[in-house]
C-alpha cells in the first residue's frame, strides 16, 4: 500500500533562480533554496518515489486539472516574468498511472477532474522551480495538480485532497506532498515596486503580521483554527491562488484532524510585496 511520507508548504519564487546568478540577487535567496533541499533530503530518507505538487502558478476555469505525462522535457520561460527566468531546462519522469487515479478518484468524489498526458502541456514555474532544487538531492516522479483555481471552492479542493491521498493509498507509491504557494500575496504595484526595494520587502505590515501568526499556528499544530480562517485569510491577505494548494494539502492530511507541529525549515522572508516560507507539515 503506497502512502505519503511527507508533506510541505513551499515557495517558489523566482528570485530564487535568479539567486545562483550573477547580478543584485545572488545569493539573496540561499536560505530558500536549502529549504527545498532539506525537504528533497528527508523525501528521500522517507523513501519517497513521486512528488505530487499543487502548483498555484498553473491558472484553471472549469473542472480540476492534473499533468501527468510519462516524461516532461524541455526549455521553460515564464510568460509572467520572462526576464527573470528564460530557457529554463528541466528533465523529469512523470507517474501518468498515479495521476489518473487521483483524477479518478476526486472525480468520483464529486470534484471533476481530467488528467492530461500531453507533450505540449508544459510544466508550471509553480513545479518547475521546487524540482529544480528538489531535483540536486533526490530523483522522483512528478505529478502536477493545477491549483489556480479561478472558479472553485475550498470545499472541492479538499475534494482533490482526499482524492490524493485515497489514489496514493491504492498504489505502490511513497509519496512527497507539497503545496507550492505563498502565504501572503500583495504584490507591489508596478508604480511602487522601485520606491520600496519591492525585490526584498512586504507590501503591507497586516499580511505580515497575519503570516507570522499563521506560522506559529502551524507550529503550534493548532491546524483546526487555522482551517476555520482560511477562507478569509486568502481573501484580505490575497492567498497565492486562492490557497487552494493548502486546501488540498489539508484535504490529503485529514483537514482538521490534522494536529502535528510543523517544522520552518526556511525562516519568513518578503519578496516582491509577497510572504514566503518553506515549511514541513510531518506526516509519519
Amino acid at each position: 500500500m503506497g502512502e505519503i511520507v511527507l508533506a510541505a508548504k513551499m515557495t517558489h519564487v523566482p528570485t530564487m533562480l535568479m539567486s545562483e546568478q550573477d547580478g543584485p540577487v545572488k545569493g539573496k535567496r540561499q536560505a530558500a533554496i536549502d529549504g527545498h533541499r532539506e525537504i528533497a533530503r528527508r523525501a528521500k530518507e522517507l523513501g519517497a518515489t513521486t512528488v505530487v505538487i499543487c502548483d498555484t502558478h498553473w491558472v484553471i476555469n472549469a473542472g480540476f486539472h492534473i499533468n501527468a505525462n510519462a516524461r516532461f522535457e524541455g526549455l521553460f520561460t515564464s510568460n509572467e516574468f520572462p526576464q527573470f527566468i528564460q530557457d529554463l531546462p528541466y528533465a523529469y519522469d512523470g507517474n501518468p498511472e498515479l495521476g489518473d487515479a487521483i483524477a479518478k478518484a476526486a472525480s468520483v468524489k464529486g470534484a471533476y477532474t481530467l488528467c492530461h498526458h500531453l507533450d505540449s502541456l508544459e510544466l508550471e514555474y509553480g513545479t518547475l522551480v521546487p524540482m529544480r532544487f528538489m531535483s540536486r538531492e533526490h530523483e522522483m516522479k512528478v505529478v502536477s495538480i493545477a491549483a489556480w483555481a479561478t472558479v472553485h471552492d475550498h470545499d472541492e479542493s479538499r475534494v482533490v485532497g482526499e482524492a490524493i491521498r485515497e489514489a496514493i493509498e491504492a498504489s505502490d507509491e511513497k509519496v512527497l506532498l507539497v503545496a507550492s504557494g505563498s502565504l501572503s500575496h500583495k504584490i507591489w504595484p508596478n508604480k511602487d515596486y522601485a520606491a520600496n526595494n519591492g525585490t526584498f520587502t512586504i507590501s503591507s505590515e497586516f499580511n505580515r503580521q497575519m503570516d507570522l501568526h499563521v506560522l506559529e499556528m502551524w507550529k503550534a499544530g493548532d491546524h483546526a483554527t487555522f482551517l476555520k480562517m482560511l477562507g478569509d485569510y486568502a481573501s484580505f491577505c490575497c492567498g497565492e491562488g486562492s490557497m487552494h494548494d493548502t486546501a488540498m494539502l489539508y484535504g490529503a492530511l485529514g483537514w482538521d484532524s490534522y494536529n502535528r507541529k510543523c517544522e520552518i525549515v526556511t525562516e519568513y522572508f518578503p519578496s516582491s510585496g509577497t510572504g514566503q516560507t518553506n515549511v514541513i507539515f510531518p506526516v509519519l
